[in-house]
């Protein structure tokens, strides 16, 4: 019998790129007329403290109804507009070089990569294709008449992301107790917990803790890369947006050959 296939889940903010996601395209979002100056300087202050000190729970509660109540009443399409236009002068220079190797070496490896992030389908779809990811699961925001109504339809967060890995692992038929995940965060102990390889990335106090007792490994990512530089082949395969209710294409993704370094099998 054939071995089952396996996965790496990645979480996004601060495990493959350096901050928020979200909060990175706030300039971007400003100068397309969708949030005011004052909105950006809240931005970019709850940027740094999420940078700092990391976000625990009752921090990215706060970040959800920010970030729910800045959205309501944008037009969907602009926004989709506004991060194709931007998405590699914002994106590029947030990149870790190391994360980028490590997708290479998964699928090298043979295994799928699955981008698993709390921020929204809009921003982290077209980074997953960006980065070369097979699939994405991310939040989705509740639209309306093309714009979005301020409510979340589906929250990718804690113990959530941990079911839709579950879920996805029933529908592709990974076998999770040969998978690997990489988190930053403590809210994501659920998600490193389901698979057999868990990693803790620039962890933050709580996750370095429950690592350090369980015997997870600790990798630690500094050095930004010009993405566009390593992701030099044609596309691999197209780009899954996971949400409750099904499947959405994205469209074709990059990949990239990639630097050797031994994972196990």
């Amino acid at each position: 019998m054939a071995p089952r296939p396996t996965a790496a889940f990645f979480d996004l903010d601060k495990t493959i790129i350096a901050k928020s996601s979200t909060m990175a395209f706030s300039k971007p979002f400003q100068a397309g007329g969708l949030i005011s100056r004052r909105a950006v300087l809240r931005s970019t202050y709850a940027q740094f403290v999420y940078v700092v000190g990391g976000a625990d729970h009752d921090q990215m509660e706060k970040m959800r109804q920010f970030m729910s109540a800045l959205c309501a009443g944008w037009d969907v399409a602009t926004v989709r507009e506004i991060v194709a236009e931007t998405l590699h002068h914002v994106v590029d220079p947030l990149v870790y070089d190391e994360a980028v190797s490590l997708i290479e070496e998964h699928h090298l490896a043979g295994r799928d990569v699955v981008i698993v992030s709390t921020s929204g389908t809009e921003v982290v779809g077209p980074i997953g294709e960006m980065l070369g990811a097979d699939r994405v699961v991310a939040t989705r925001m509740e639209i309306a008449d093309g714009r979005y109504t301020g409510d979340i339809e589906y929250y990718a967060y804690a113990e959530e992301k941990a079911r839709a890995i579950r879920e996805l692992a029933e529908e592709v038929g990974y076998d999770l107790d040969r998978s690997y995940a990489y988190s930053d965060s403590i809210t994501d102990s659920f998600m490193l917990e389901a698979v057999g390889h868990p990693h803790a990335v620039n962890p933050d106090k709580d996750l370095r803790r429950l690592a350090a007792s369980k015997g997870w490994p600790v990798l630690v990512f500094t050095k930004p890369v010009a993405l566009q530089s390593r992701m030099a082949l044609p596309p691999r395969q197209t780009l899954a947006v996971i949400a409750v209710g099904g499947v959405v294409a994205v469209g074709s993704v990059l990949w990239a050959g990639a630097r050797k370094r031994r994972l196990g099998a």
